[in-house]
């Protein structure tokens, strides 16, 4: 069996290291340029030139020697008990008619939490082996990778910009495929790319660079071909400039220079963000800051708060220091919670906190992150009171350890989301009626309670998720009962 048989991609699914859907995108690719369904993969970004040779040693018996497998993620969360081998099967069966994610669709099915998704895939990345150290930049230099299919042209640019001795350190890769597999393992400040090559051109190897775990890297499209269809071609695909080849060092080394001070800025601009949101929506902001609007704009949210219940009675039996300490853990654990659920941290309030999903970020299921969030900060707070009374137990202290409670109210509607404030310091939150319903249903939780609004619910009804039916209640500012859940 060889990488160009269809057999072998058939290997490559029972290993669980692509789907269906990424073969067939393999098999349509060979008849245009010719690669065998391996380096298709390869080319493609699905799987790398390591897990090719492993999964060709499987076929052929020689891997009694090799190190452990990477091992399937549904198996996994099998094997850890999140699910069953025959909910697994469902999502699989889901898989091979739209080739999503496998965790996207065990979720949306309800069969296991974004949490235990990322503890597979946390595991899964320990037990095989492949997590390679990421090698560290010398302190003051830049590290430039150089595509270009010519050795002649990696030549001229490594001495070229070595020479103006301003600290660059250039690699160079003849290969536009080995290049796009160590991308990541060489971690380069910037790409520089000959736009003609063979396989696969600059303006494909920038697409492929931008859709990757690797897409924060600038590229730097080099050709002989400056016309301005080609600059154009180079920019839509991502490229951050365009360098004639007869440019002298000084202009090539300036650009570069150029090109890292903005995605500097755009890097600030991450971390300022992640300080907020979880990462995968810091990279859906960076990627397409058209579709986000943060000026002001109407949209349906689901709005979580949470409060830690009789802080205020307990903050003032305890020295500050104390205070701030506990505190910080909680609203800590509390936040985790928010941003592994894919949620906006959108301000603290004290002993509690204000989150929200669907702002600035829509997904079609933010209500059920929220809720699986709730059950996260529930979790941790009954973690916390353990490990409260083991130390209290363990020093053998008079009285009670600390008791920490929890109340959260969760509502979805419309809000006005985008920047509030003045000139002096401005925050970006939503206002409108659900919000202040979301506010008043975490004032009425009791201590372990979470209690959700009638469209909350209707999000998630498809669900298996149990809501137990309370009484309406009469909240401020609303002419009629309001419909309360509690969710299970």
């Amino acid at each position: 069996m060889s990488s160009s048989s269809p057999l072998f991609g058939d290997l490559l699914l029972k290993l669980g290291l692509v789907t269906p859907s990424q073969v067939q995108e393999a098999l349509a690719l060979q008849p245009r340029t010719g690669q065998r369904v391996g380096e298709a993969l390869i080319s493609l970004g699905y799987v790398t030139r390591a897990q090719l040779h492993d999964a060709l040693s499987e076929a052929l018996g020689l891997n009694n020697d090799k190190g452990p497998a990477h091992p399937p993620l549904g198996e996994l969360l099998v094997g850890l008990k999140y699910i069953t081998l025959g909910q697994l099967e469902e999502a699989l069966a889901f898989q091979r008619k739209d080739g999503r994610k496998l965790g996207e669709i065990l979720v949306e099915m309800g069969h296991c939490t974004y949490r235990q998704i990322y503890e597979a895939l946390s595991l899964q990345g320990r037990i095989s082996g492949r997590q390679e150290a990421p090698r560290q930049v010398l302190q003051g230099h830049h590290r430039v990778m150089v595509v270009d299919d010519s050795p002649l042209a990696c030549d001229f640019v490594k001495e070229g910009l070595e020479a103006l001795s301003l600290g660059y350190e250039v690699m160079c890769f003849q290969d536009p495929y080995e290049a796009l597999e160590q991308v990541g393992k060489v971690q380069p400040a910037i790409v520089l790319s000959d736009l003609d090559m063979p396989g696969i051109d600059g303006l494909e190897l920038c697409w492929r660079l931008k859709e990757s775990p690797s897409r924060q890297v600038p590229v730097i499209i080099l050709t002989a071909n400056d016309s301005e269809a080609e600059r154009v071609k180079g920019l839509r695909a991502g490229a951050d400039d365009y360098v004639n080849k007869s440019a002298s060092m000084a202009e090539l080394s300036a650009r570069i220079e150029s090109v890292m001070r903005r995605t500097s800025e755009t890097e600030r601009m991450r971390k300022l963000f992640a300080r907020y949101t979880s990462d995968a929506v810091v990279e859906e902001i960076l990627k397409s800051p058209d579709t986000v609007v943060l000026t002001g704009e109407k949209r349906e949210v689901t709005v979580l708060f949470a409060d830690i219940r009789n802080f205020t009675g307990l903050a003032e039996s305890l020295p500050p220091e104390q205070v701030v300490g506990v505190l910080n853990q909680v609203l800590g654990r509390l936040s985790d919670a928010v941003l592994t659920c894919g949620g906006t941290l959108d301000k603290f309030l004290g002993d509690g906190l204000m989150a929200v999903w669907g702002a600035p970020v829509h997904r079609t299921d933010d209500a059920l992150r929220a809720l699986q969030a709730a059950k996260m900060m529930m979790t941790a707070m009954v973690e916390l009171r353990q490990a409260a009374q083991a130390e209290w137990a363990a020093n053998e202290r008079l009285g009670r350890p600390l008791v920490l409670e929890l109340g959260i109210g969760i509502n979805s509607g419309l809000a006005v989301a985008g920047n509030i404030g003045g000139s002096m310091r401005t925050e970006y939150t939503c206002i409108g009626d659900a919000v202040n319903v979301a506010a008043r249903l975490c004032a009425l939780a009791g201590p372990g309670e979470i209690l959700a609004g009638e469209r909350t619910r209707e999000l998630v009804s498809h669900r298996e998720m149990p809501f137990e039916d309370l009484p309406p209640v009469r909240l401020k500012g609303k002419q009629q009962p309001v419909p309360l859940y509690r969710v299970l």
